[in-house]
């Protein structure tokens, strides 16, 4: 079994991407806080510390993502790969704390019937962190897919619930230059939804693959087409795989000619292996289990 080594940390996509989050966290935190208390506007205000929380589940995804790249010791023989998941599920849960709170805030300002009228400065300062967080979504989102980590895909949409909050606090100053106060507060009540529910699909998600969840069923076909595709190979069966942080882990059983020799076979075992982590593009540990077609020789000396 072939265990891959991750990049050391600064070097690691995930992590620059994350580093990346916390220098537009604090500048965001830092503009709505200002901006939020010189114009009186709690929305803004609430919004920053939206942006403080991001840096907080950064914080959580880096440390989490450095503790799984720690090579395989006797405790823990297939890497610490779970960190990263566990990572993901913090920043799931802060996602859906979130959500209840900005949902929270709507429908208690509704009640009371307060009205928000925030100046031009809350609408520009609202438009540039829709703008920064939703880059920083995709971005994350992207590096997230090529990695295969849960936790980077849950901190991206951690970016995203920031820039649907800040669409609140933008409704609110559109809808207050029309005379309509409650704006603010109904979009907040509909932002605050959505990231339950962003947040609730993560969760899941982490749930998933923390009970040993099977790979997916396009994974699996990729797999298969591997397999299929390796010189040597009758057939296969009792294929498994599951996902350890961002690493990838299968074993299968191949049939092969009986009357090959130790080393073809090995070769035939080292060729599947190889194929599998050429096809799937991923950090993947395959374990291939050699067996002899007999029953494909017993047919063939009956039917002769």
């Amino acid at each position: 079994m072939k265990t891959t080594r991750f990049s050391r940390f600064g070097r690691d996509p995930g992590d620059r991407v994350t580093l990346l989050g916390i220098f537009w966290n604090v500048v965001l935190f830092g503009s709505k806080l200002v901006v939020g208390l010189l114009t009186g506007s709690a929305g803004l205000v609430a919004d920053g510390i939206h942006s403080a929380s991001d840096m907080a589940t950064d914080l959580a995804v880096l440390g989490g993502m450095h503790l799984a790249r720690r090579a395989p010791d006797e405790h823990h023989p297939y890497g610490h790969g779970r960190f990263e998941t566990l990572a993901g599920g913090a920043v799931a849960a802060a996602l859906i704390l979130v959500g209840v709170f900005v949902a929270w805030e709507g429908v208690d300002a509704l009640v009371r019937g307060k009205e928000s009228f925030p100046g031009i400065a809350v609408i520009v300062v609202a438009a540039l962190s829709i703008g920064i967080k939703e880059w920083m979504y995709r971005r994350t989102a992207r590096v997230a897919r090529q990695l295969g980590s849960a936790a980077l895909q849950a901190n991206a949409w951690h970016h995203r619930s920031d820039a649907l909050s800040s669409i609140a606090v933008l409704a609110g100053g559109i809808g207050s230059a029309f005379g309509f106060g409650y704006a603010d507060h109904l979009a907040g009540l509909v932002v605050g939804m959505m990231v339950i529910a962003a947040g609730g699909r993560t969760l899941v998600r982490v749930l998933d693959e923390l009970t040993e969840g099977g790979l997916t069923r396009a994974d699996l076909e990729t797999i298969e087409r591997a397999i299929g595709g390796s010189p040597g190979v009758r057939s296969w069966h009792e294929l498994r795989g599951r996902r350890v942080g961002r690493e990838t882990f299968v074993d299968v059983h191949v049939l092969v000619d009986p009357e090959l020799s130790i080393v073809d076979a090995h070769r035939i075992s080292s060729d599947v292996e190889e194929s599998v982590r050429r096809e799937l593009r991923r950090p993947v540990n395959v374990v291939v289990h050699i067996e002899p077609d007999i029953a494909a020789e017993q047919r063939e000396g009956a039917s002769g």
